[in-house]
């Protein structure tokens, strides 16, 4: 039987040593540093139940105007997620007395902020095929979206409000959304 070289003892000590501090050391530590920089994950505790103040708008029991409500929603770390939080709350229910302008069934496909301020709103077919029409029901529904961004959001200056993902003429026959709306508040209830 033939004793290992010197060289052969010290390079798998070598070997060992690595393999001891890649299992101790840096997998952990690559480990955390993926997940703190996972997408979606919150940059720290602090963000985690953070909230901003928005604005969003509501139909009034007469049904002639928007009401401007404000509202807690969660803090977005750009602003898109922003954006996507507060349309998020816009798609949710009215506060009692108040109706909700967001045709039934309506959901938020995505948001995008440009770097020019133009939001981006994908909503779902719903919007409109679940619209009841009408130009003022149009109106209130796009106003909404279109003012509850431009209020909350000072970067955002425009809205174009996108369905399934693609531009529409508009979504009840009166309004047409083919560029995007800048803030429209001839339609809200003054305070």
């Amino acid at each position: 039987m033939t004793r290992p070289s010197n060289r052969v003892l010290a390079a798998g000590l070598v070997g060992l040593a690595v393999l001891v501090w890649v299992l101790f050391w840096g997998v952990p530590s690559w480990v955390s540093r993926r997940a703190a920089s996972a997408p979606g994950a919150p940059a720290g505790a602090e963000a985690e139940g953070r909230k901003i103040n928005a604005t969003l708008f509501f139909v009034t029991p007469d049904a002639q105007f928007l009401m401007a409500v404000p509202r807690e929603v969660p803090y977005g770390g750009t602003p898109s997620e922003q954006a996507h939080h507060i349309i998020t709350a816009q798609l949710g229910p009215a506060p009692t007395s108040l109706h909700s302008a967001i045709p039934q069934g309506t959901t938020l496909k995505g948001v995008f902020v440009s770097d020019a301020g133009e939001a981006f709103v994908d909503l779902s077919p719903e919007a409109a095929a679940n619209h009841p029409g009408g130009s003022m029901g149009e109106l209130f529904t796009i106003y909404s979206l279109v003012n509850a961004l431009t209020v909350s959001l000072p970067s955002v200056l425009s809205v174009q409000i996108l369905i399934d993902g693609r531009e529409v003429e508009t979504l009840a026959g009166h309004v047409d959304l083919r560029h995007p709306l800048p803030k429209n508040m001839t339609w809200v209830k003054p305070q």
